[in-house]
């Protein structure tokens, strides 16, 4: 199964449109436009089919994680205090 077809799958899972996809990739500070996201979704014998790589498919789903479940919570960096024994 190739990149292309996991975006595929998850775009139909997920009833999203292109507009959702370029919104869940600058979730992420990646930019990408509406007709390069299209050539992904052609099919490969198509003149303008592009290849999906890795880091868009990562990307996407990091994305995809964030517009899920919400931005990672901020980390303290006060450490737990140990309590002592009186």
């Amino acid at each position: 199964m190739t990149n292309n077809d996991i975006l595929k799958k998850l775009r139909v899972a997920l009833k999203l449109r292109d507009d959702d996809i370029v919104k869940i990739l600058e979730l992420v500070d990646f930019r990408i436009s509406k007709s390069e996201l299209g050539a992904f979704f052609r099919s490969e014998d198509h003149p303008k089919y592009m290849e999906c790589g890795d880091q868009i498919l990562r990307n996407f789903l990091n994305g995809l994680i964030i517009h899920l479940r919400g931005p990672m919570p901020k980390k303290e960096n006060n450490k737990p205090q140990k309590k002592s024994n009186d």
